[in-house]
């Protein structure tokens, strides 16, 4: 999904996974105990440091810190703004 957003020097814009809805067994999760998701797809990246360029880009699945990154609502969607270094690692 595109976003009309761009994040500045190392920072990445990223659309969590969804959080699960149902156990394995099929017991339903309430919202309340529903566990941050750690997984999310990278929308927009930032041009990087004059030093230091970007490792990320734009469709990759990453993972990341449990309270990484700041909750942001742009164009009624969710996303989480983090820099990179925040991200533990690229899913294959």
């Amino acid at each position: 999904m595109a976003v009309k957003f761009k994040p500045l020097a190392d920072r990445v814009l990223i659309e969590p996974a969804p959080a699960k809805e149902t156990t394995m067994s099929g017991i339903i999760i309430p919202d309340t105990a529903k566990e941050k998701p750690l997984m999310g797809t990278i929308v927009a990246v930032g041009p990087g440091k004059s030093d230091e360029s970007m490792t990320v880009k734009t469709g990759d699945s990453v993972l990341y810190g449990q309270y990484s990154g700041t909750e942001i609502k742009i164009e009624n969607g969710n996303y989480l703004i983090m820099k990179e270094s925040d991200i533990y690692g690229i899913c294959k």
